[in-house]
């Protein structure tokens, strides 16, 4: 069943379009996240789902129900932004209390409520403190506990890690992510971050200038990207120049200036369906700088020189020169990194490797 239903949605503003035809079908219980950059349209959607805005066209559904004109306090939606939104001058109690006060719920029941919510975010003991009491992650957890104390048809994230510093904030995704297993709620999750989509989601909605380049679960998002924007905007990717000469029952074949002849599995390439310009995409963590000599069977190998080393800690990423191309590749590394300059090899593997159509 679909939780929530978008239907050749479209909103304008003026003569600005920032949503163009769009259809979304969010299964329930499902956590799905709207992923891309500043002005891709992805807030917008969420705000037109949540009623705070009306589409110029198209349909909203929520839970098998039109909702283009139903107001935002009719939809039982929870809500969580950037800000967090708590009231200052009322208690963290008060705060998660606020949606239930205007419900049929009685005095016990909201108690009874609040607890449980709190006992959820792992805040059972501050319910009598203020918000600028708290810490930014404890805020966070206390605009989720208000969101998800209604029993919301629906949770809505509008970048609600964004606040957080960075070892804050992979631990809140974590969090984040095992409240919402637990109570099963479906979920819509805007965010610009390609880890947080990663980490958390079951389905990612990849959008860009108000339009939808791919929905799929994260692994398939980000090994066979649908497009070159996909590809670029998640993940660190070589994109090259190529030709399809040969499709086969399990695999495309590509001409690649620098790599040759690469045999890639057909699934990896879902939409280059016929010989021809095509594109070539390589993760760069899985292209591997060693030592030159043999590589090993079924591995591609090509001379390169190290330009620039980006030391990361556990990881180094590399930008290398091969003739007039530069590509980048990101390796684990167990004590020191390549130096620049050091003559090195590059391996691929066939496998490895995804193609797009030319354009």
């Amino acid at each position: 069943m679909s939780s929530v239903k978008l239907t050749n949605i479209v909103k304008r503003f003026g003569t600005f379009t920032a949503v163009h035809r769009t259809s979304l079908e969010i299964p329930e219980g499902a956590f799905v996240t709207l992923l891309g950059p500043s002005g891709c349209g992805k807030t917008t959607t969420l705000r037109m789902i949540a009623g705070l805005l009306d589409p110029s066209e198209g349909e909203i559904g929520i839970g098998g129900k039109r909702m283009n004109d139903v107001p935002i306090h009719k939809r039982n939606l929870g809500l969580v932004f950037q800000n967090y939104a708590l009231f200052p001058h009322k208690t963290v109690a008060e705060n998660v209390a606020f949606g239930l006060k205007y419900r049929d719920v009685s005095k016990a029941d909201i108690a009874r409520r609040v607890n449980d919510a709190l006992d959820l975010v792992q805040l059972p003991q501050v319910g009598d403190r203020y918000p600028k009491a708290l810490s930014g992650g404890q805020q966070q957890r206390i605009a989720l506990a208000r969101a998800i104390v209604i029993e919301p048809d629906v949770l809505l994230l509008d970048e609600p890690l964004s606040a957080l510093d960075a070892n804050l904030r992979e631990d809140m995704r974590v969090e984040l992510k095992r409240i919402q297993d637990r109570i099963g709620v479906t979920t819509v999750f805007v965010t610009h971050d390609q880890s947080e989509a990663l980490a958390m989601s079951d389905q990612i909605v990849v959008m860009s200038d108000g339009r939808v380049e791919q929905v799929g679960p994260p692994e398939e998002v980000y090994n066979t990207p649908a497009s070159e924007f996909v590809a670029n905007f998640l993940g660190a990717s070589n994109i090259l120049s190529a030709r399809c000469t040969e499709r086969t029952g399990d695999s495309v074949v590509l001409e690649v200036p620098l790599f040759g002849r690469l045999a890639i599995p057909v699934a990896k390439a879902p939409n280059l369906t016929r010989e021809g310009p095509a594109k070539l995409v390589l993760r760069a963590e899985k292209l591997h700088v060693a030592p030159r000599g043999r590589p090993a069977d079924g591995v591609v190998s090509i001379d390169a020189t190290i330009e620039t080393v980006d030391y990361q800690g556990q990881a180094v990423r590399y930008f290398l020169r091969v003739g007039d191309t530069q590509l980048q590749a990101i390796n684990m590394i167990d004590e020191r990194p390549f130096a620049e300059g050091a003559e090195i090899a590059l391996h691929v593997r066939p496998q490895d490797c995804a193609a797009l159509p030319e354009g």
